[in-house]
């Protein structure tokens, strides 16, 4: 196999990915008249102004949902699937850089340019370096070293920039509505080797009544696992006891209890450690409220449904993920904010069914508030086949193609996978504080997807 990076590509990709990390691109819907925010807005126009440097043709929707880079010639559309916004950072002082500024090493953007040999073997940190600026760029850049190499295109090779991937995917919504669905293609949102299925993606609000002794707001975007909930109120010393009672982490100032957890996607919401729940869990013997309740009682740290549903689980795509990832309490309202992940042969109209009729039993009013329908595209498939094997013969590594109860582009559009750029064993830091991933990672990510694409449309 020929090898088409150069050094001259690599530095050329950092300094974009600096350039991108640096736009806080965190979703503040109609700020300025933009659909998600000003910052998604310009970190959109930025990344086509940098494709448009590269020899690439842009499309930008003049309702700001969406935009795309276009380079190749011929009736076949090869989409690469992308995303631009990011979750929030959450609490900046949990963060050792700055979340919006590419730090490599720990050095900060000014010092970039002189620690490019260390970044070869470091690491980048900077929230997107992961989930997916990072990622997107390897691609785009596997692309400019293709064309730097002279390679020329059998088929038209698209970036698809979406801008509210961590919400509710109205950009692609907005996409499929108005333009030319791909004919194959990919989504570097993931894992390598490959994810062929993924689950069924549900995320729904639980609403109940307001209450006048607690204000309670937690919980970040509805796919992150909540780090941190806190109480405010004259019930903090009883808390706290219930929390050193429980063994349950917490920080204490003045009338303040906060509750420490462990963030993670809500995908592996298993693996984390839910500050909403153990909040909860402590409140509950102090107040009375339905919503309190729900969780503690009902939902428990058991992040996999089973105290609702039993065992739900299939052997295609494993087992159900259920995520509290936040809580509004206040003398108007309450409500309970859910991400499941649902395996790819359960009935989702069933556990729709069986959660609205609990929590029923807890005044909680059930509404639907996103779902995304799982994917699956053969083993066997021509796309699967050509991936699986660039990445083996690039990396000597043999392990199967996987499913994944994440949800990424990939599933908007038949016949699309997702497609690494995290490998097996890598550090998982999406949505999480300190977010980062070891740079020469990227490097051979980007040389996965130079081939790939050369195989898949390169002449």
């Amino acid at each position: 196999m020929k090898q088409f990076l150069t050094e001259k590509i690599k530095s050329d990709y950092l300094e974009s990915l600096k350039t991108i990390v640096s736009y806080p691109s965190v979703l503040n819907e109609g700020e300025n008249g933009t659909p998600f925010g000003q910052s998604i807005q310009n970190v959109l126009e930025k990344m086509l102004e940098i494709t448009r440097s590269l020899g690439f043709k842009t499309y930008i929707d003049p309702k700001g949902y969406y935009g795309y880079a276009e380079i190749g010639q011929g009736e076949e559309l090869l989409a690469v699937l992308c995303h631009l916004d990011v979750v929030p950072a959450g609490d900046l002082s949990d963060w050792e850089t700055p979340p919006f500024e590419a730090t490599i090493n720990g050095f900060s953007r000014a010092f970039f340019a002189i620690c490019f040999k260390a970044a070869i073997r470091g690491w980048i940190h900077g929230r997107g370096v992961q989930d997916d600026k990072g990622p997107s760029l390897a691609a785009l850049y596997a692309v400019k070293a293709l064309m730097d190499a002279g390679v020329t295109f059998n088929k038209r090779i698209r970036f698809i920039y979406g801008t509210d991937e961590e919400t509710l995917w109205r950009c692609m919504a907005r996409y499929n509505e108005l333009e030319e669905t791909a004919t194959l293609g990919f989504a570097p949102d993931s894992s390598f080797p490959l994810t062929y299925a993924e689950k069924g993606l549900l995320q729904i609000k639980l609403h109940g009544s307001g209450s006048q002794e607690l204000a309670i707001e937690a919980g970040e975007a509805f796919n992150v696992v909540p780090a941190k909930a806190s109480y405010t109120g004259n019930l903090a010393d009883s808390l706290e006891v219930e929390l050193k009672t429980q063994a349950f982490e917490y920080e204490r100032t003045a009338d303040t209890v906060t509750v420490i957890g462990v963030p993670k996607h809500s995908k592996d919401a298993a693996e984390g450690v839910n500050a909403i729940v153990r909040l909860t869990t402590g409140l509950n013997p102090l107040v009375q409220h339905s919503a309190i309740q729900f969780i503690a009682e009902v939902v428990g740290e058991v992040a996999t449904g089973s105290r609702l549903f039993g065992e739900i689980s299939d052997e295609p795509s494993g087992t159900l993920s259920f995520n509290i990832s936040g809580l509004t309490i206040n003398p108007d309202k309450s409500e309970i904010r859910i991400d499941m992940r649902i395996p790819v042969l359960a009935d989702k109209n069933k556990l729709v069914q069986e959660l609205s009729q609990i929590a029923e039993k807890y005044q909680l009013c059930y509404e639907e508030f996103d779902y995304l329908a799982p994917l699956y595209v053969p083993l066997d498939s021509e796309l699967v086949s050509t991936l699986m094997a660039v990445y083996k013969e690039k990396t000597n590594d043999d392990r199967p193609a996987v499913s994944s109860g994440g949800a990424t582009f990939a599933r908007t559009m038949p016949n699309c996978v997702a497609f690494g750029a995290l490998f097996p064993g890598a550090l998982q830091t999406e949505h999480q504080a300190n977010e980062r991933t070891v740079i020469e990672d990227l490097y051979k990510a980007m040389d996965i997807y130079a081939e790939t694409i050369y195989r898949l449309a390169g002449k």
